[in-house]
């Protein structure tokens, strides 16, 4: 088949694809009549744009412009019968999936045709879902806009310092980063909403911060006693959570220091998977979803602040620990630093081991963090929890500080 007509056939593909998805949405949420588009209208959007790119080609490149003009023009006059603008931004980028399937982008062409559908097709779920937001939550999608677009394109990169163990752009860069990780989990929690399992909400409120979550499940546990196993298994799952979390920010940084740490955080977060699997049974027997609990939103410009200065403080000591002689001292740095925050030690050390030797001392020193920081909310848990929550959190975290220090004493 000629190139052109392998073209047009693939656009009318994917115009045909956009029409269905956009005729189903407008069908299943409009009261009355409809006529916003649909398939046969998408197909020739899409045909249109990819003719129009193979004429444009012979004659002019301005002919794509005027092209584009008309059928702007045309969608503003249709505006005044079809409310919003979602159906002359799914017209223009129809016509320009067909331009990109002519000039041979189709990886482009189908992501924005598949884009389309998908925002298309979610436009009900969507709105339900906004409905829900509160402020704390637009202020700290706001705030988290505000760290990664605006903050960090303005902080300087260049070593900075004695030593030059401070980066400005690095260190904001890794507040980016474990916010980004926290907000994420944050999210998915709000979109499962408030009625979401034991197991869901300690598996998110986990990736979004493990200690608000330990010292949420905790105070509840105070308050609902005779919850208190579920509560004990909230804890130990979003302290679980924890390890693989970490890993994960790590690997973005430093491969090799992640790869040395999946054998240890997967052996230290077994006791934390079988007391998991262990309500997943119980609860597909007994059918409940059990209690939930809806944690704050744990972005916050003062908390991305304090974890900066946390990141610079550890970042210099260990960098200049080599350079003062003292490289014996990052381990007891490691447990002090996990007490208050695992990840500032495990992306500190992730920058700063490129040789095999400083690899071998990295590992070691964020399963010592990992360990510290699980001594520390298994204390928060018996310090702040209910009797019955006590002694399920400190076996069930005891044997994953256990078991990390198992792990260094045989390695």
């Amino acid at each position: 088949m000629p190139p052109l007509l392998t073209a047009i056939v693939a656009s009318a593909c994917l115009g045909a694809l956009v029409g269905l998805i956009r005729q189903w949405s407008d069908q299943k949420t409009a009261s009355g009549p409809v006529d916003f588009g649909g398939v046969r209208t998408y197909t020739f959007w899409a045909m249109l744009g990819c003719v129009g790119a193979f004429v444009t080609e012979l004659t002019s490149p301005a002919l794509i412009a005027v092209l584009f003009g008309i059928v702007g023009a045309q969608q503003i006059v249709a505006k005044f019968n079809a409310p919003g603008g979602t159906t002359f931004a799914s017209t223009l980028l129809t016509v320009l999936t067909g331009c990109l399937v002519y000039w041979e982008e189709l990886p482009a062409a189908v992501l924005v045709a598949a884009t389309t559908m998908v925002l298309l097709g979610s436009k009900q779920p969507l709105h339900e879902w906004t409905r829900t937001f509160t402020r704390d939550d637009v202020r700290g999608t706001l705030q988290f806009v505000a760290i990664t677009g605006v903050i960090l394109p303005l902080v300087p990169n260049r070593d900075l310092g004695p030593f030059e163990a401070f980066n400005p752009f690095s260190t904001w860069l890794m507040v980016v980063l474990i916010s980004g990780l926290g907000f994420a989990g944050y999210l998915a929690m709000r979109l499962l909403g408030a009625g979401a399992g034991l197991l869901a909400t300690s598996l998110l409120g986990g990736l979004a911060s493990s200690t608000a979550s330990t010292l949420a499940f905790t105070r509840r546990s105070r308050e609902e006693p005779e919850l208190a196993g579920e509560y004990a298994l909230a804890v130990a799952i979003a302290c679980t959570v924890m390890l693989p979390r970490v890993l994960v920010a790590i690997a973005v940084i430093n491969t090799e220091l992640a790869s040395n740490l999946v054998a240890p955080f997967a052996c230290m977060a077994v006791p934390g998977v079988i007391f998991g699997v262990w309500l997943w049974w119980r609860q597909r027997r007994t059918g409940e979803a059990g209690p939930a609990v809806r944690l704050r939103n744990p972005l916050d410009l003062k908390t991305a602040i304090k974890f900066a200065i946390l990141y610079a403080v550890i970042a210099f000591l260990v960098k200049a620990a080599p350079q003062l002689g003292l490289a014996q001292s990052i381990l007891p740095l490691s447990f002090v630093s996990g007490l208050t925050d695992m990840d500032a030690i495990a992306l500190s050390m992730a920058r700063n081991s490129p040789e095999p030797t400083a690899l071998d001392l990295a590992t070691r020193a964020v399963i010592v963090a990992g360990i510290a920081n699980t001594l520390l909310k298994a204390g928060l848990a018996v310090a702040l929890g209910s009797p019955g929550l006590r002694p399920r959190v400190a076996i069930v975290l005891g044997a994953t500080a256990a078991v990390g220090v198992a792990w260094l004493l045989a390695h």
